[in-house]
């Protein structure tokens, strides 16, 4: 039998085989739609008697914004404002007059902790906003969880590194460059999103930086605030995304990892 013939018999023979592996691959995965969370405040936060996944509406001069549940994890919940918002980007957070939208995030962390069923520790409590680079969606949103235990102890150990003014943390967190600074106060008062435009990211920057922000005692016991902030780099493999500091799995709390006693 001549070479040519031998070789259309084994492509027909495995042609049928290649078909069954093509009919039997999974369909790719439709990205995620990047308004589904505005979606959502549109549909179910706007009325006069909001639907039950809005937890919390604030519609006031002062303040206009929503709490949902966040479908990752059993503990994070979000912070987003009533009105249409970008995210970190966005020129109408440095309007003068602008909402604190931190500040109400710090506020649902009761919620974090009602769903853990236990006290929250000021110092684990965490609230993230990440750059247009590291996020899903464009509809500011603030996450509201629990720190990683080693963020929470390598924070712990560099307190005396970290001043009222932003400067390098000593070393990376997840493998990523932070800047931090400090903000004395039981509440977060400061505007973190201005503190960043006016101390640290140039002019127009802003999406290219995430922050996050966790609470903190001093050693006498004084509450506070640490501020840390990351900037885009694609070469480090920098989303500018702050929320990886957050577990949603509150390990810390749990027990799972035996952290609990360290942060008492």
């Amino acid at each position: 039998m001549s070479a040519v013939p031998m070789l259309l018999r084994s492509i027909l023979c495995v042609l049928p085989l290649l078909l069954v592996g093509c009919a039997t691959s999974p369909p790719a995965r439709p990205a995620p739609n990047p308004d589904a969370l505005w979606g959502i405040v549109q549909r179910d936060c706007m009325e006069a008697t909001p639907r039950a996944s809005c937890l919390a509406v604030a519609a006031s001069p002062q303040r206009r914004d929503v709490l949902l549940k966040d479908a990752h994890g059993d503990y994070q919940f979000l912070l987003l404002p009533m009105d249409r918002v970008s995210g970190i980007e966005s020129p109408a957070l440095l309007r003068s007059g602008a909402p604190n939208y931190f500040a109400a995030a710090w506020q649902a962390r009761t919620h974090t902790e009602q769903a853990l069923g236990r006290p929250l520790p000021r110092e684990v409590a965490s609230l993230a906003l990440n750059s247009p680079h590291g996020r899903s969606q464009h509809q500011l949103h603030i996450h509201v969880d629990c720190l990683r235990a080693d963020v929470l102890a390598a924070l712990q150990g560099w307190r005396a590194a970290i001043g009222t003014r932003w400067q390098p943390l000593p070393g990376p967190l997840r493998g990523h460059v932070y800047q931090a600074r400090r903000l004395p106060g039981d509440l977060l008062t400061a505007n973190p999103v201005r503190l960043l435009a006016d101390d640290l990211a140039a002019p127009g920057e802003l999406g290219q930086w995430s922050l996050l922000v966790a609470g903190e005692r001093a050693p006498d016991g004084t509450p506070g605030f640490v501020m840390l902030a990351t900037q885009l780099d694609p070469a480090s493999g920098n989303q500018a995304s702050a929320e990886e500091l957050q577990d949603h799995a509150c390990a810390v709390l749990t027990g799972a990892d035996g952290a609990l006693e360290r942060v008492r």
